[in-house]
């Protein structure tokens, strides 16, 4: 039977198409037309993944003040010091950076000089040896933990208010080295122990002092802040009360207690016990529960059966509290609540998930655990208003601080990572402001997981969450929980000069780029950060 080609058309048995002739010869050059466009496309996209991770990576020894992208919040232009240039006014972290403008501004000032003003012998003082050691829970598990003078949490840190705290940190054994941060209290720059920005860690065999005035009354804690997602997990950390000069000038309670949360190895511990710690307390009386959560998720905490009051926050007091009964408070990671708990005769449990605290008169019968309650305290209404020491009304800066998440290369390792405002780690904001600025920071978390968020060396003021104003005593915070898909609005008075992070305080979450720096105008740090470095804050 005849072919319906001739012998020089042949079918191409793969495209069915003759070989020879226009159309043949058209189809093949389609063929290497695609294989090319395939080629260069590939290309593309391997050039493009190669340069994202090389952008990605972190200078081997770079300095905190090289990360991030500068941003004025639109404010007047900001002179960082004749080695980093100018800040624009107006300039903002989609990429205007510092422009070259020498012998204008402040002079330059190193953050070693930020230390604390007050001389002569401290009225507190004491010694703080870390070590890395096995360690057994009372009631919980044997650890291998870091501790502080053998135990851990470490000592409770008291001071009266206006009293010169020093405190000597001696590494003994932790590896890689560790420093101290004091959680909540604004301390002059020097002493906030941060390493690679406001000091090196503290490696074994050294130490280190630190000394700062207690000038605030109220609950804080101190920790790590050297591999801080580690060593704080494993225990280095601990709790300062801070009293007020008068007596009485903190009402609503008759005694006072810390109850310091910590969870090692998914056991929950008050004041390192695990399970119920029992303490007696008089019929009638009431007790400031200091509760303090060092952990990185967000902590209810609810009184059984007897009526409470949330008396403080993050160190300072709520005007005119109302009773709570049967609402639970929420304490953010870092956070702190003190509580006004009324002791029936029959006692009463301030519970946490997983160990309690039993208040009540000797002999009294122990109380029956309680569910936790579905309502909990909302500290934007509760309480009564008063005015605030600056109106944020007449705000200098304003910045945005929002949070995502996309996938990408954090230090040349792939993944979904955190974002700031739209870019991811080490390109994060760095926050410029002037001292005495008046300062407004919106908030929004837009990344699928709630964060709890902490500005060192100040505490910030509440003004709206969703647009809805506050409305009841203002709420000062160090430590806000900022849930996912939330929008808070805070301020705050630059009036303590130096570098400052500005972090998420579920510490895995900073270690994975979840952080910022507030910079004031002609502050600069000799410290380094990277793997040439002995600094690793996160």
């Amino acid at each position: 039977m005849p072919s319906e080609h001739s012998a020089a058309e042949e079918l191409d048995p793969h495209t069915g198409e003759t070989g020879a002739g226009p159309t043949g010869l058209g189809a093949a050059l389609r063929r290497h037309l695609r294989l090319w466009v395939a080629g260069v496309v590939a290309l593309a996209l391997v050039g493009t993944i190669g340069w994202m991770w090389a952008a990605s990576l972190v200078p081997a020894s770079y300095s905190p003040m090289q990360m991030g992208l500068m941003d004025a919040g639109g404010g007047p232009a900001v002179h960082l010091g004749m080695a980093h240039g100018t800040v624009p006014s107006g300039a903002t972290g989609s990429g205007a950076g510092p422009r070259t403008e020498s012998g204008v501004g402040p002079r330059p000032r190193d953050v070693t000089s930020f230390v604390e003003q007050r001389r002569g012998t401290p009225d507190v003082r004491l010694t703080l040896t870390a070590r890395r050691e096995e360690v057994s829970i009372p009631g919980g598990p044997t650890v291998t933990a870091y501790t502080l003078n053998g135990t851990t949490p470490g000592p409770t840190i008291r001071a009266a208010q206006g009293q010169l705290v020093e405190v000597t940190l001696v590494n003994e054994s932790v590896p890689g080295g560790t420093t101290l941060h004091w959680h909540g209290i604004d301390v002059p720059n020097a002493e906030d122990g941060v390493a690679g920005v406001t000091q090196d860690a503290v490696t074994m065999g050294r130490s280190h002092t630190y000394r700062f005035v207690a000038e605030r009354a109220g609950t804080y804690w101190y920790h790590s802040h050297q591999v801080s997602h580690e060593q704080v997990v494993k225990g280095l950390l601990g709790a300062v009360v801070v009293t007020p000069k008068a007596p009485d000038a903190w009402t609503g309670a008759d005694t006072a207690l810390v109850a310091l949360s910590h969870v090692y190895a998914g056991k929950r511990t008050i004041n390192g016990r695990a399970g119920e710690t029992r303490i007696e307390a008089a019929a009638g009386s009431v007790v400031r529960v200091r509760v303090v959560n060092t952990d990185n998720g967000l902590m209810p905490v609810w009184v059984g059966g007897a009526a409470f009051r949330v008396l403080a926050v993050d160190g300072t007091e709520v005007h005119e509290p109302q009773e709570a009964t049967g609402r639970a408070v929420l304490v953010p990671a870092g956070g702190r609540a003190d509580l006004g708990v009324h002791v029936p005769a029959t006692g009463v449990r301030v519970e946490l998930p997983g160990a309690a605290l039993v208040l009540g008169p000797a002999g009294a019968q122990t109380p029956a655990p309680t569910r936790k309650p579905a309502a909990s305290v909302d500290l934007l209404s509760y309480g009564t208003p008063v005015a605030l020491p600056f109106d944020p009304e007449r705000a200098t800066r304003h910045f945005t601080y929002s949070i995502g998440r996309r996938p990408g290369f954090v230090n040349g390792r792939p993944g979904v990572h955190w974002t700031i405002n739209g870019t991811m780690y080490p390109k994060v904001p760095m926050f410029v402001v002037s001292e005495g600025d008046v300062v407004r920071v919106r908030i929004a978390n837009k990344s699928g997981e709630t964060h709890p968020m902490h500005l060192h060396g100040h505490h910030v003021v509440v003004l709206s969450r969703d647009g809805v104003a506050a409305t009841g005593s203002p709420w000062w915070t160090d430590s806000l929980e900022v849930s996912q898909g939330q929008t808070v609005e805070v301020a705050f008075v630059a009036d303590n000069p130096g570098i400052w992070m500005d972090h998420c305080h579920n510490l895995p979450h900073a270690k994975e780029g979840l952080v910022a720096h507030l910079m004031y105008e002609g502050v600069t740090t000799p410290f380094r950060l990277g793997r040439h470095s002995v600094n690793s804050p996160e």
